[in-house]
């Protein structure tokens, strides 16, 4: 497995946090749904220190390297201005009562 972890500094982009959850609930979790090779995305943010980004875990380093929607790129007028990857040591899911690991966080809160 392997981990990838971007993300984008925000500030003097002109975007928002807000704007992209809009973009999270109106686009990117579905488009990221059919993506081959990913088993897990998670969309993170930090509203104080205006960053936006994103930790990938893929089956492999070879899936990590495929090219994926580059759409928060442009919503937000450049690549993130961070990544990193990681050879996964190690994963564990713990016990949870979620029925499934999609569909969470704040940009589907109501």
């Amino acid at each position: 497995m392997h981990a990838v972890v971007v993300w984008w500094e925000l500030a003097g982009t002109g975007r928002t946090i807000a704007e992209l959850r809009d973009f999270l609930r109106d686009e990117a979790v579905d488009r990221f749904a059919a993506v081959p090779g990913l088993v897990l995305k998670t969309w993170i943010s930090d509203e104080a220190g205006e960053r936006w980004g994103a930790i990938f875990l893929w089956e492999s380093a070879e899936a990590a390297a495929q090219p994926i929607p580059t759409r928060a790129a442009e919503i937000i007028g450049a690549p993130p201005g961070h990544r990193h990857a990681f050879d996964v040591e190690a994963t564990v899911q713990g016990v949870h009562t979620l029925d499934s690991l999609s569909g969470h966080g704040l940009a589907f809160a109501s």
